[in-house]
């Protein structure tokens, strides 16, 4: 489904350059999940930005569905967008507080003409599927939690059943009792609509909830990857053995 290849991004020039992604290749198969792991910094959310085609590459591939992404016209592009979804990390600012949630979910229907009318049947399965009461079609986003806005959140990236799915930190911004909420959802969701996605966190103990595969980021490089098992069992990469030693009840963790 997804292929990168040598993908290299550089913000800024001369002294000042910045190479936030440097030759990173990994691939991700129709049906699964990759968890791209790394601290804040490492390059995620800019690979996040590349995939979507908000950021444009020095060099490098990307394939999606077998088209090539950075060759793409603006009409092109444009039509990928609606294939490639991104759910964002922050439930707070992501929803549009003057519209009601009908009308946002409309929207990401058919962005042209949208209607709740026209709409409202696949709008109401699509609160239903992540588990929001009817009656939240006609409300607006203040009136609702934040584990709340971020189920109306994933609802809104799925609501079009995108070939391909970015959740970019969509549990940082929460507690730990409605992060686990949402893992579950989107495990869930992932079994129930055979999701092709790429989870994007910090967190290797977010990640290792949801992921079949891990890729590791660490300063804009690939450091480790392989199945979700493998690196947790067996990480061969010290900066991946200190990301896990940084999990919660693990032998390494500390407070301190």
């Amino acid at each position: 489904m997804v292929d990168i290849d040598r993908l290299t991004v550089t913000f800024g020039s001369g002294p000042r350059a910045h190479r936030a992604l440097d030759a990173v290749s990994m691939s991700i198969a129709a049906g699964r999940t990759v968890g791209l792991v790394g601290e804040s910094g490492s390059g995620k959310s800019t690979l996040a930005k590349a995939l979507v085609g908000l950021v444009r590459p020095d060099s490098g591939s990307i394939r999606i569905g077998g088209r090539e992404l950075t060759e793409m016209g603006g009409r092109e592009r444009r039509a990928m967008r609606r294939r490639v979804q991104m759910i964002p990390q922050d439930p707070y600012s992501s929803l549009d507080p003057r519209r009601t949630i009908g009308q946002t979910l409309a929207e990401a229907v058919d962005p042209r003409r949208p209607s709740v009318r026209a709409h409202r049947e696949a709008i109401l399965e699509q609160l239903r599927l992540v588990r929001m009461p009817d009656d939240a079609i006609d409300r607006y986003p203040h009136e609702f939690s934040g584990g709340q806005r971020q189920r109306i959140a994933i609802a809104r990236g799925l609501v079009i059943r995108p070939e391909f799915v970015i959740a970019d930190e969509i549990t940082s911004a929460l507690d730990v009792s409605v992060q686990a909420e949402i893992l579950n959802l989107i495990g869930r969701l992932r079994t129930e609509l055979g999701l092709t996605m790429l989870f994007i966190s910090h967190n290797l103990a977010v990640v290792r909830h949801v992921s079949d595969d891990v890729v590791v980021l660490y300063r804009g490089e690939i450091v480790e990857q392989g199945p979700a098992e493998r690196v947790y069992g067996e990480p061969q990469h010290p900066y991946t053995r200190a990301l896990l030693d940084s999990v919660p009840g693990s032998p390494g963790f500390s407070l301190a």
